[in-house]
């Protein structure tokens, strides 16, 4: 791809200028990197190995982890190659890849936990009809579908972002790629008005898959306090409320990121946003479906201990 401009490389942020800060964010970003690295990859194991689990919900939980380790090795190691190397360099090719690889996980995975919510509807709310409405051909199409508008995503939004002329030089005032920052470097306002057109179906698209979550979790809520017992509440708590929470905080930190306005954007607001919506939720997805779910709890232990 060329932007009729100058650029070949761009310059990622740095976080501190100290060398022992810098070695200090590596293995911080080493321990989160590997966290998530053994905890999905674990996920994914125990959902493959074990034929009790073969069924939609942890169907759809092997793609969310596979896509949660696509998210975070997307955006962590290259970060962690900086700060261990002192450079900050990243080729026009590898920013652009990160762009693309970026957009299409996070994509497909906001419609995943869209499709997990469904699931979970269709589960409390109607079991009678689970078997009907969330076959397994029906659960490919749908995982199918999800991988497919990620797919989508990255390409128009890559394509129109690397199309614009860059004129204020190559740094990017984020520690990966992040589109906004990259938009920053255009030569005019006028020359990224097709990005923001897509910026806006993308937040609208969001802004639709969250108010499809959350009404399926106000009849899921409204259908759990109506269980007699106890224990059957607690579990259909433990097992939709992590989901919400980590739904909740990928979105509005993402959106936030997106679509501020300029005259709240700080360097340190715009490194924590970014953080919590790129590096937070796949390293803790793994740790809230496995500490919250029993029956995931129990299959890894029996992988583990054989």
């Amino acid at each position: 791809m060329s932007n009729g401009s100058s650029v070949t490389l761009f310059l990622l942020l740095a976080f501190t200028g100290t060398r022992e800060l810098q070695l200090l964010h590596f293995w911080l970003f080493l321990g989160i990197y590997l966290a998530a690295l053994v905890g999905n990859s674990l996920v994914m194991t125990v959902i493959a190995c074990n034929h009790r689990l073969r069924t939609p919900m942890y169907f759809f939980l092997l793609n969310l982890s596979l896509l949660d380790l696509g998210t975070i090795s997307t955006v962590v190691p290259k970060s962690m190659a900086n700060s261990f190397w002192d450079i900050r360099d990243i080729s026009y090719t590898g920013c652009a890849a990160q762009v693309f690889f970026f957009f299409f996980c996070a994509a497909a995975e906001l419609s995943l936990l869209t499709i997990m919510s469904y699931d979970r509807y269709v589960a409390i709310c109607k079991p009678l009809h689970y078997g009907t409405l969330l076959g397994s051909r029906a659960c490919v199409h749908m995982a199918a579908a999800a991988w497919g508008s990620g797919f989508l995503n990255a390409v128009l939004h890559t394509v129109n972002t690397f199309s614009i002329p860059l004129c204020h030089g190559n740094a990017i005032n984020q520690f990966f790629c992040e589109m906004p920052q990259i938009l920053k470097l255009a030569c005019s306002d006028s020359d990224y008005l097709g990005e923001v057109g897509l910026i806006a179906v993308s937040a609208f698209f969001s802004v639709g898959c969250f108010v499809f979550i959350v009404l399926s979790y106000v009849q899921i809520f409204r259908a759990v306090l109506r269980i007699p017992s106890e224990q059957g509440r607690h579990k259909a708590f433990s097992t939709c409320l992590p989901h919400l929470a980590v739904v909740s905080l990928f979105l509005i930190t993402a959106m936030f990121s997106y679509l501020k306005p300029p005259s709240i954007s700080s360097p340190s607001l715009d490194l924590l946003m970014a953080v919590l919506y790129s590096v937070v939720p796949p390293a803790v997805n793994p740790l809230i479906y496995s500490m919250r779910n029993q029956e995931l709890k129990h299959a890894v232990w029996k992988l583990v201990t054989g």
